[in-house]
């Protein structure tokens, strides 16, 4: 088992990415994921990577689709207005059916906002973000072990499903240090041979990669392709840690680095003798409705925390489907709630 390191968020982001088999790496410094880049451009090209600066969002979110066509393990990192300038992109790579890594951590907004931790990205990673019909897969991790663990998956689940993947920090979860574990994963190899363009040499026809589809009959059958992808993602891959719901008088649910706060709230209400239960969704898309149905029918609120003014809390809602009272809190703008902040929202919800 290999030791511990104290290791600052971002920092963990880039050498789990090495770990996982990444080569090339396109980005553009913004805050406060910048530390991502600073760390691939000193040690990627140390393991025969390729690590390049791109003049903008745009441009790396063009140059990871370049890359992800030859079937290169590629990824990228940003911050929420940024992540908004790749849109158009990433839009382009799920209708190629590219796999590619997109690290997020967000920022307050909306427009530049701030470089607070928020968690309002929630909406644009989870419906797609740029035009069309398409679902990006959205993981969402708590702490800087579990981040780690997840650029492993996520890595594999692009090249599985020749999709984006999405992973959602924030502002904390990059900027924060805690000891980490860099397990040893065995890289998965994916045969690309039958799609990506990487030279015929005269031996087959050219593979294309494209998303255009001028008839509307092919461009019907591609949805129809795409569709039932994600109907096997949704079937196969969703995420989700669930705590002693089955008896709760209160269920907390929260995604990120605010599902730590909840935790400490639900220690405050247990202190006062109430039964709390505990819903982490970790992939975001596909949503993990199912976990909601196991909660105690007697249960007198579900209260979901976020940072932002409430986007998880519809898919919350929709998986609740009215058998149970859902509440909000949120704090917006970089905002933290304190645990006993949450604590004191939820004693008047179950004292109501």
């Amino acid at each position: 088992m290999s030791e511990k390191v104290l290791i600052k968020g971002n920092e963990a982001v880039g050498a789990a990415m090495i770990a996982a088999g990444c080569k090339t790496f396109f980005a553009y410094p913004i805050t406060p994921q910048s530390e991502v880049p600073e760390y691939l451009a000193r040690e990627l090209p140390k393991i025969g990577g390729t690590f390049l600066q791109a003049e903008s969002e745009v441009a790396a979110i063009n140059m990871l689709y370049g890359s992800a066509g030859t079937g290169t393990r590629v990824a990228t990192s940003s911050s929420s207005p940024g992540v908004s300038l790749m849109q158009e992109g990433i839009s382009y790579i799920a209708a190629s059916e590219l796999p590619c890594m997109i690290v997020n951590m967000m920022r307050g907004g909306p427009g530049l906002g701030s470089i607070q931790p928020s968690q309002t990205d929630y909406f644009q990673s989870t419906r797609g973000g740029g035009n069309g019909d398409y679902r990006t897969i959205t993981l969402a991790p708590a702490s800087i072990q579990e981040m780690v663990n997840l650029i492993h998956l996520g890595f594999d689940l692009a090249d599985k499903y020749r999709t984006p993947v999405i992973l959602c920090g924030d502002g904390m979860l990059g900027q924060m240090m805690e000891p980490v574990e860099f397990e040893e994963h065995e890289v998965t190899t994916y045969d690309h041979s039958d799609w990506a363009a990487m030279g015929t040499k005269g031996e087959r026809e050219p593979h294309i990669i494209n998303s255009l589809y001028l008839s509307p009959e092919e461009l019907e059958a591609h949805n129809k392709k795409l569709i039932a992808k994600y109907k096997e993602i949704s079937d196969k891959e969703k995420r989700v840690e669930v705590i002693d719901v089955e008896d709760a008088d209160i269920v907390f649910t929260a995604f990120g680095t605010t599902s730590r706060i909840c935790r400490s709230a639900g220690d405050i209400l247990k202190e006062k003798g109430y039964k709390v239960g505990f819903i982490r969704p970790i992939t975001l898309w596909p949503f993990p409705s199912e976990a909601y149905e196991k909660i105690n029918k007697d249960c007198k609120v579900i209260l979901d925390v976020e940072l932002n003014q409430g986007q998880m809390v519809e898919d919350v809602r929709l998986a609740v489907n009215g058998k149970l009272p859902v509440e909000f809190y949120g704090r917006q703008g970089g905002m933290i709630p304190s645990a006993e902040e949450i604590a004191e929202v939820a004693l008047k919800l179950l004292e109501a």
